[in-house]
């Protein structure tokens, strides 16, 4: 094995685990202030100039919180559960491009961790499914009545979503005649980003992720009017700080995903395709997620949760018909306009 490319996926796996951890902590103060400003309030502005300072202050009160433990857990899954959730978040996003090849010191690199992986959507769908686990076995092993109906509601809830979830990856997937992400954004190059295409399976992908990541409207499993924060009510210090980790992570993971399979990735209209424009693809993309978080807090906002019999409804009756016609009018519309999408 080549020691240079060891050397180079461990750089850029590096890079991408801080870049989560630093964007989880000020995507909460980005949360805070925009909920502060729709609320006509400051938000965090004491700890340091603005309160940047603020997710330091925050990471250090945790770190030194007493941890417990309930007497009568599993202890074992207890500690465990918090780590289940958290590393499927921060691997996810190892097939992502962030974009295309840059020569370095005479080295050709490309801009993602596993490079042009041909089942990269695949992978996404299988790492996801992976942290309902970690929340479902966190609400039991805690022996608490509102931990396991969170972890119920949770379990219930995700599987609902990722049906519809799975099938707006079709309509790109279909479009661009391949599993790989890569090929997914060169094909946007090409044709157009996705969203003019499938502005359906967009929408989908919004409203399904929500509920796959549990924010709002659809935080079911950590209601705190009825379940006193749910799962992870008995989970304190820095092993409530994972979770709370996990879902700002998942934020941005989630919006990294639309942007690449529906906003074109990496690319921009007459930026991207210049030879300068190569290293502009990454924040190029990171403009996009941001994008995307503003739009997720302005719905916590703006909706109030609904009730977990509308949620579940949404999910089976309304969200997976309207996948499935998404994904039927993809094919028919490929079929009638063949040498527009030939591949």
């Amino acid at each position: 094995m080549d020691v240079a490319l060891w050397i180079e996926w461990i750089i850029k796996a590096l890079i991408l685990v801080l870049g989560l951890l630093t964007g989880f902590a000020y995507l909460t103060y980005m949360e805070r202030k925009f909920l502060a400003r729709f609320q006509n309030r400051y938000g965090p502005n004491r700890a340091g100039p603005f309160g940047l300072l603020q997710p330091v202050a925050d990471g250090v009160k945790l770190i030194f919180k007493e941890e417990l433990i309930p007497a009568q857990a599993d202890k074992l899954i207890f500690m465990a559960a918090p780590i289940i959730t958290t590393v499927p978040a921060l691997i996810i996003l190892g097939v992502l491009p962030f974009g295309g090849v840059v020569n370095i010191m005479g080295r050709e690199v490309p801009l993602s961790i596993a490079g042009n992986l041909n089942v990269g959507v695949l992978y996404i769908a299988a790492i996801t499914s992976i942290s309902v686990y970690g929340i479902v076995l966190a609400g039991w092993s805690s022996n608490n009545k509102y931990a396991t109906m969170g972890g119920i509601r949770s379990s219930a809830q995700m599987i609902s979503y990722e049906l519809a979830l799975a099938l707006s990856f079709v309509g790109p997937i279909m479009l661009a005649g391949s599993l790989s992400l890569a090929d997914i954004v060169e094909e946007q190059m090409r044709i157009g980003w996705f969203i003019i295409y499938q502005p359906i399976g967009f929408v989908i992908f919004l409203i399904a992720a929500l509920a796959e990541i549990n924010r709002a409207p659809f935080d079911m499993p950590e209601a705190e009017q009825e379940l006193t924060a749910g799962y992870h009510v008995e989970y304190s210090g820095m092993k409530f700080a994972l979770f709370m980790m996990t879902e700002y992570i998942k934020m941005i993971v989630v919006s990294a995903i639309a942007a690449t399979l529906f906003l074109g990735g990496y690319h921009l209209p007459f930026v991207t395709d210049q030879p300068w424009g190569v290293w502009l693809g990454p924040f190029i993309l990171i403009g996009k997620i941001i994008l995307l978080l503003w739009g997720i807090i302005w719905v916590r906002a703006t909706l109030p949760r609904v009730r977990y019999d509308q949620l579940m409804a949404m999910g089976w009756k309304v969200l997976l018909p309207i996948a499935l016609f998404n994904v039927f009018l993809t094919s028919v519309i490929m079929v009638l306009f063949p040498n527009w999408f030939s591949h």
